[in-house]
C-alpha cells in the first residue's frame, strides 16, 4: 500500500515546509503542512501532497546594523533534493496554454512508509516569461500573479494527480483557501454536481485575519479562468461582488475546520451558517525535539517517537536530568547568538524568546511598552536577556518598522538588558530557539492567533510559555503548571496587557533563579501535559476520524 494507486487523500497546500534547504514555505502554515505530512508517513495514512515549487523561495532575510530588512532570493537547485517526473499537464490562464511539469519529494516515515509530495513547476521553455515566473516566489507579485499561481495549484494539481495515476483519491484536503480552485476542476472534470463535489472535499481555514482570505475581482477572474466554469455558476459559490476563495472552499466542502477550539468559534462568527468544526494544530514531535531531549525520552519513554501521547510519562523523569538536558540546548543557543551578534549573552541569565512573523498584530514590541519597568525588573527582580527573530512580509512596512524598533531598543538598553535579533528565521533556527530559551513569549492581539505552534515546539523541549490567552494557549495553559497567561481571555487592552505582562515576569523570574525545583517541575509539566497532546500524530488521527472517513 505504498503506490500511487492506493493513495486516498490529496493534501493541497500553497506552501509546505519539509526541510529548511527546500524553501517552499514562509512560516507557520507551511511548517504545519510539512509536520502533517511527516505524521501521515509515520502513521501510514495514504496521502499524497501537492504544492508549488518556488525557485527563489520566500526570501532570505538580510538585516543591517539598524534592522533594515533586505529580501534576497533564496536560490536553490531542485535537482539536489527532488526527483523530476516525466508527466506534463496544462491549464489555460488568460487564454494561454500554460504547461506544468512535476517534481517529487518522498517523506519517509518512522516505519519506512513514504508520502510523496508533488511540486508543480511552470518554469519550462515552452511557457511565456510571465508563466515561467509563476515559480519564482511564494507570496510574491500582485493579484494577477497570485491568481495565476492558484490556478496552477488547484486546477493544475488535480490534473497532474490524474496524469500521475492517482485515480483513487477519495478526499481533497485544502490546507487554507489558496487551493480552492481545485473544486472547480472537480466540477468540470468529473461532471459532478456540487453535492457530489462536497463529498470529496475537506477544508481547513487557518486565519481570522481578513488579509488571509484571498479575494479577486471578477474582471480578473473572467480574464484568467476563461471558460473553465461559467461566471454565473461560479458566483453561486464565491459571492456576488468578488471571488472569495474561502467562500468557494466553504460552499464546496463536506468537512470544514478551524485550527483551535477558539478559532472554530471565531470562524463560525466570521462565516455564519457554515458547520465549522475545530481540530487543534500540533507539531511533529520528533522533528522539533532537541537531540539531547530525544536521548532523554529514548531512555525513559522508548515508544515516544511513534506514540507522542506517551510523553505524558515524562512526569516521572527525574527533574535534574531535564535541567541538565536543557542546559545543553541553552548552551547551543547562546553560542549561536554570540557568534552571530557578538552581544555577550551568557549561559546563566534568564533568556526569553520571541520568534514569529514580524507584523503589527503579533505585538513583538509589547514587552518594550515601559522601558523603565523592564530595566527595573532586570535590575531588581532578576537579570534577563531577550532574543527575537522573524521576517516581515516584503510589503508589510509596519512589520519592518517593528524590526527596526527592536534594533533601536537593543542599542538603547545594551548596558542594562541584552537584546538580540537573529536574521533569517527558518526551520533550522527555530529548532535552536524553541529548545534553548528559558521562556517562550507570545503576545498577539486576540483573536488573531488562530492557533500558533511555536509554543508547542517549545513545550516538547520543556520550555514553558508566557502567552496571551488566544489560539492553542487557551487549551494548553494550566496557570503556573505548564506556563502562564497574559491578560484575560476576552479583552484586548494594550495597557492592561502590558501591566499584566510585567507583573507575571515579576512572579516568574524569582522562580527561575530561586526555586529550581519548582522551575523544573513546570518544565516537566509542559512536556507531560502539552507536548503529549499538541502534536501532529494526535491531530492527524482526528483528521482521519472526523474528515477522511465517511
Amino acid at each position: 500500500m505504498n503506490s500511487e494507486k492506493d493513495r486516498k487523500i490529496a493534501y493541497f497546500s500553497m506552501e509546505i515546509g519539509i526541510d529548511s534547504r527546500i524553501p517552499t514555505y514562509s512560516g507557520g502554515l507551511g511548517v504545519l503542512a510539512g509536520d502533517t505530512i511527516k505524521s501521515c508517513a509515520d502513521l501510514k495514512v495514504p496521502v499524497v501532497g501537492v504544492c508549488l515549487l518556488y525557485e527563489k523561495g520566500y526570501f532570505y532575510q538580510k538585516l543591517d546594523e539598524d534592522g533594515n530588512q533586505r529580501e534576497i532570493p533564496a536560490q536553490w537547485n531542485p535537482k539536489d533534493f527532488l526527483k523530476p517526473l516525466d508527466k506534463r499537464v496544462n491549464v489555460q490562464i488568460e487564454g494561454r496554454t500554460v504547461n506544468i511539469r512535476a517534481w517529487q519529494y518522498d517523506v519517509r516515515g518512522a516505519t519506512g512508509y513514504t508520502i510523496p509530495i508533488i511540486f508543480l513547476d511552470t518554469d519550462i521553455p515552452e511557457n511565456s516569461q510571465f508563466d515561467r515566473s509563476l515559480n519564482d516566489f511564494l507570496y510574491g507579485g500582485d493579484q494577477r500573479y497570485r491568481l495565476a499561481q492558484e490556478i496552477v495549484l488547484g486546477v493544475g494539481g488535480v490534473r497532474m494527480l490524474g496524469e500521475l495515476g492517482y485515480t483513487k483519491i477519495k478526499k481533497f484536503h485544502m490546507n487554507e483557501g489558496h487551493a480552492s480552485l481545485l473544486t472547480l476542476e472537480l466540477l468540470r472534470n468529473k461532471k459532478m454536481d456540487s453535492e457530489a463535489v462536497r463529498e470529496f472535499c475537506v477544508f481547513t481555514t487557518h486565519t481570522p485575519v481578513p488579509a488571509g482570505h484571498d479575494q479577486f475581482s471578477y474582471d480578473l477572474v473572467g480574464s484568467a479562468l476563461g471558460d473553465l466554469i461559467p461566471l454565473d455558476t461560479l458566483k453561486k459559490f464565491t459571492g456576488e461582488d468578488r471571488l472569495n476563495m474561502t467562500l468557494l472552499a466553504l460552499n464546496l466542502s463536506k468537512y470544514i475546520n478551524g485550527v483551535a477550539k477558539k478559532h472554530g468559534e471565531v470562524s463560525r462568527e466570521m462565516f455564519p451558517g457554515y458547520p465549522i468544526d475545530s481540530i487543534t494544530n500540533g507539531i511533529h514531535s520528533y522533528t522539533w525535539t532537541h537531540k539531547a531531549f530525544k536521548r532523554l525520552y529514548d531512555k525513559y519513554i522508548p515508544e515516544w517517537i511513534n506514540d507522542p501521547f506517551s510523553l505524558r510519562y515524562a512526569i516521572s523523569i527525574p527533574k535534574e536530568e531535564i535541567w541538565d538536558v536543557h542546559l545543553q540546548a541553552k548552551k547551543e543557543l547562546i553560542d549561536y547568538i554570540n557568534k552571530e551578534t557578538n552581544l555577550g549573552f551568557d549561559y546563566e541569565t534568564f533568556t526569553i524568546g520571541f520568534a514569529r512573523r514580524a507584523t503589527l498584530y503579533k505585538r513583538m514590541d509589547l514587552i518594550f511598552s515601559d522601558m523603565n519597568r523592564l530595566i527595573s525588573i532586570s535590575d531588581n527582580v532578576g537579570k534577563i536577556q531577550l532574543v527575537f527573530s522573524g521576517k516581515a512580509h516584503p510589503k508589510d512596512f509596519s512589520g519592518k518598522d517593528l524590526i527596526r524598533k527592536v534594533f533601536g531598543v537593543s542599542r538603547e538598553l545594551k548596558d542594562k538588558v541584552r537584546i538580540a535579533y537573529l536574521e533569517n528565521y527558518d526551520m533550522d533556527l527555530a529548532k535552536i530557539l524553541v529548545s534553548g530559551v528559558d521562556l517562550w513569549l507570545n503576545t498577539p492581539l486576540r483573536p488573531n492567533e488562530a492557533s500558533g505552534t511555536s509554543g508547542m515546539k517549545a513545550a516538547h523541549n520543556g520550555i514553558p510559555s508566557l502567552s496571551i490567552l488566544d489560539g492553542w494557549w487557551i487549551e494548553g495553559c494550566i496557570e503556573g503548571v505548564t506556563g502562564w497567561s497574559v491578560g484575560s481571555k476576552t479583552i484586548d487592552d494594550n495597557q492592561k496587557d502590558t501591566e499584566n505582562l510585567y507583573t507575571k515576569l515579576e512572579e516568574i523570574i524569582p522562580i527561575f533563579y530561586g526555586h529550581k525545583d519548582r522551575w523544573t517541575e513546570i518544565m516537566r509539566s509542559a512536556i507531560a501535559f502539552n507536548a503529549s497532546f499538541f502534536n501532529t500524530h494526535r491531530m492527524v488521527q482526528q483528521y482521519v476520524l472526523n474528515a477522511y472517513l465517511d
